[in-house]
């Protein structure tokens, strides 16, 4: 089951350069920033109500973030929703015809469980599946 909106991942050139508006023009509160270098990506969240915002900012040009921020410019990356037992979501949602780009959830940014459905099954957006490790259904 899904049962919520975890966070929004947005690509940025530089997390420095975007924090202050984030932080003073919206006054959303920062938990914390990262490197996750399997993703080669930095990430800072900042928490505005339940939810967070993800700041994905690229370590390298082999990155995709980085190919995002070639192709698209600045802006919403993904939507991920938190659910229970990732392992048995993807399976179903598989089942259902939707195309994953994670058959296997992996470790992500915070040590969750996370597995991306690809684009072309939801209607052009990217959407991410994660999980609180340790938690079950």
């Amino acid at each position: 089951m899904i049962n919520k909106v975890d966070h929004i991942g947005i690509a940025v050139h530089s997390i420095s350069n975007a924090l202050p508006f984030y932080q003073d023009v919206l006054s959303l509160s920062f938990l914390g920033e990262e490197e996750v270098i399997e993703q080669q990506v930095k990430v800072a969240f900042l928490k505005i109500g339940e939810t967070k915002i993800e700041l994905l900012e690229p370590l390298s040009s082999c990155s995709p973030i980085a190919k995002f921020l070639e192709k698209k410019g600045e802006g919403v990356h993904h939507i991920a929703f938190g659910t229970s037992n990732i392992h048995s979501r993807l399976e179903e949602i598989r089942e259902k015809g939707i195309a994953l780009i994670d058959e296997i959830p992996r470790i992500g940014a915070a040590n969750m469980l996370i597995g991306f459905l690809h684009p072309t099954s939801t209607h052009g957006t990217l959407i991410e599946l994660c999980e609180k490790r340790g938690e079950e259904e």
